[in-house]
Parts: C-alpha cells; structure tokens; sequence
C-alpha cells in the first residue's frame, strides 16, 4: 500500500505540469482585434456590400443613354432596294431622342440610394462593434480557463502535501488509510477538471483562430492579467453617447431618410416624364419637286392615369418609414436596457471581487492553514482538511470567474454604446 500514495503524487505532478508547458507567449488584445477587423471574411463581405451600394447611388441620378434612330421613310414597295429619290415622299431620315425624367426625380432617386448606401456603411461599422466584442469576450473567457487551471495545478499539488501527511500519520498510527483514499479521490475530482478546462482552452482557442479568420490549430498564447476599469459615465451619459454614436442607430437613422424620400420619389410619379427627339430628312429632287431637307422636333410624355398604382408606392413609402422608425425606436429602448442590465451586473462583479480579495479569500486562507496545523496534532479530521481546501479553491475560481465576467460585460456595454470606455 505504501506504493500507492508514490504513485499518486508522480502523478500528480506529472498532470500539473502539462499546463505549465503551455506556449509562454502573451496575447495582447489591441492585436487580436487588429487582426480580426483587417481579415474577417464576413466583415470583408460587408465592406464589398456596402461598396456595391456606393456604386449603385453613383449611377441613379443617371439620365437613359439616348436614341439614335436612321430610317429610309416612303420607299416605293415596287422598288424596295432604291435609294434614289423617284418619289418626292421618299427620305433618309436620322435622328436622335433622350428619356428625361420629371424635374427633382433624379435627384431624389441618388438621395434614395445615397441614404441606402450611408446606411450599409454604418452597417459595416456594426459589424466591427460585434467582432471587436467577440474578440474580447473570448479573450477574457481565456484568461479565466488559464487562471482555472492554475488554481487546479496549485490545488492538485497541495493535495499530493496532504497524502504525504497523512502517510505519515498512518505509518506512525496516528492515522487511517481511508485520509489517503479521501485525498485520491479529491485529487481525481481534481484531475476531471483539470481535463474540462484543457477542452474548454483548445474550443475557446478554435473560436478565436475562426474570428481571426487563421488556421484553427494555430496556438494562443496566455492573457496577462488586468485592472477593473471604472466605468464614471452614468447611465443618462452613455444613453446619449449610445444615441450619438452607435452605428446601427446611424444606420436606421438613415433608412428612415431613405423611406422619406421614397415617398417623395413616390409623389413625383404623379408627373410626367418627357421624351424629347429631333430628326433630320435627307431629300432629293424628284418628280417637279426641288427635295429640299427638313427637320422634325418632338417631344412626347406619358399620362399618369394609373393612380392606384402611384397610391400604393406612396402607401410603401409611408410604411417603410414607419417600419424604420419603430425599428430605431425599439432599438434605442434596447440599448437603454441593455446600459442599466449591464452597469448593475458590472457593479456587482466589482463588489464581488472587492469582497473575494479583501475579505472571503484572504479568510479561507487563515481557516486552511489553521487545519492544516490542527490536523497535524489530531485536532481536526481529515474530512476538516480537505473541506477547507476545497471551500478556498471554489472561491478563487469565483474570484477569476468573476474578474473575466467583468471585462466581458464592459465589452458589451462598449458595443451598445458604439465607443471605447476605457
């Protein structure tokens, strides 16, 4: 039996060094989310979207090419291959036409497209504010699995102390060899853990190596540890900054502009548009008649009669405007729930961390190592020990867990205001 426990403890090691030999480089998070906004394909998808729509609004204010037209007019049908003027009727006629909208159409239809142009480039700008907060929030997600694991490589080798203590306790009598049996199965417990925590870093890992749009095996480094910045801005503050510089409100803001000048669009279609021409007749002398050339200007425009159908593009104007703005009404109702929900959870968080480092911790210290010396003179059980240990090492992941959800809610609250805090 004596075996077991040098068994246990080479094990023991041997499981706490594998995270230590983790690649030491330090990640730093600037350049993470430098990488992710410069190679994300989706994001490079967005920005070719919103290009294609910048393109589109340069080509709606654009007048219709015009029309050349050459026609032979009154060929004699008995002699359809002559072009000789035997007939005082008979012409080469050129001559050239141009479409032309009612006055202000086309300059609403580029206000239409330019507003849906603006309105995909704050798009854009929303896609950064959402891969930026994903990046972080794995980020600290990370740092949070690496301090895990550190709590468990320390507990894991605090454990193989106990089992030598109670072997030598038991080999002098004063123990009993259910202590090392304890102590094991703590340790294993300890051991699944640690094996849980190894998975959750190599998902976390894969997630960020997808949002950096890299390889997925490429390895991540460790997280250097942080400060808890303190957020001053109040509620009402950052409900204004939100307001003023969010993209997707910017981006709604100008889906609205866009649905008003539909409808603006919409009542010009109540007007004509007019095509203007001129034609050119190339005559010759025939018959007694001198062929002099003549010319024909015209201009025709169509009757806007169908008035239901103009009375519908204004009813879907008018809801397109609607539609956006409650959209951009909820939206701002969102963000201001989502700014009070986060600085409250933000709050507690910091509390907790002030109240894990300055008292619970600190006091689950003094309490283990009181048992520690207690059970050395058979003044508390075994069961005591490890208790003791186990209440300390659930606080300290509290504590880191705590530190990381911290900075994941300040990421949110950055996103939904639209600006750094920090």
């Amino acid at each position: 039996m004596k075996l077991f426990p040098a068994i246990l403890v080479l094990f023991i090691f041997s499981a706490a060094s594998v995270f230590a030999e983790e690649s030491k480089t330090v990640e730093h998070l600037p350049s993470l989310i430098t990488a992710a906004l410069t190679n994300n394909p989706e994001l490079k998808s967005s920005r070719s979207r919103w290009q294609m729509f910048v393109n589109k609004a340069e080509q709606a204010s654009s007048l219709e090419d015009p029309m050349f037209m050459f026609k032979l007019q009154n060929q004699l049908a008995r002699q359809p291959f002559s072009l000789g003027g035997k007939d005082p009727q008979t012409a080469k006629v050129i001559g050239i036409s141009q479409q032309l909208p009612f006055w202000g159409k086309r300059a609403i239809r580029q206000e239409v497209a330019g507003f849906e142009a603006e309105s995909y480039k704050w798009a854009v700008e929303e896609r950064k504010l959402e891969l930026a907060r994903m990046v972080k929030e794995t980020y600290y997600q990370l740092w949070a699995i690496d301090k895990g694991l550190e709590v468990v490589g320390r507990n894991l080798k605090i454990l193989a102390d106990f089992v030598t203590i109670a072997e030598s306790k038991y080999s002098v009598g004063q123990g009993v060899q259910q202590d090392i049996y304890k102590a094991g199965l703590e340790t294993s417990r300890m051991l699944d853990m640690q094996i849980t925590l190894k998975q959750q870093r190599k998902s976390l890992e894969a997630n960020l190596n997808y949002l950096l749009y890299r390889p997925g095996d490429t390895p991540v480094g460790s997280v250097a540890d942080f400060a808890l910045p303190q957020i001053t801005l109040s509620a009402g503050q950052l409900n204004a900054a939100a307001f003023e510089n969010r993209p997707q409100v910017k981006s709604l803001t100008n889906l609205a502009h866009k649905g008003e000048a539909s409808h603006r669009l919409a009542q010009k279609e109540f007007y004509p548009d007019f095509n203007l021409s001129a034609e050119y007749m190339f005559r010759q002398e025939a018959m007694g008649d001198p062929g002099y050339n003549m010319f024909t200007l015209g201009v025709t425009f169509n009757l806007p009669v169908q008035r239901e159908r103009r009375q519908a593009m204004l009813a879907e104007s008018s809801s397109e405007t609607s539609m956006v703005t409650e959209e951009l009404n909820g939206l701002k109702n969102s963000i201001s729930y989502t700014i009070n929900d986060t600085l409250a959870q933000m709050e507690r968080r910091r509390n907790l961390v002030g109240l894990y480092k300055g008292g619970i911790i600190p006091q689950a210290e003094q309490s283990l190592e009181s048992a520690v010396i207690s059970y050395r003179v058979n003044k508390v059980d075994f069961l005591t020990l490890l208790d003791g240990r186990v209440t300390l090492f659930n606080y300290e992941r509290e504590l880191y867990e705590s530190q990381a959800e911290y900075m994941m809610k300040l990421a949110q609250l950055e996103a939904a205001v639209g600006v750094e805090l920090h």
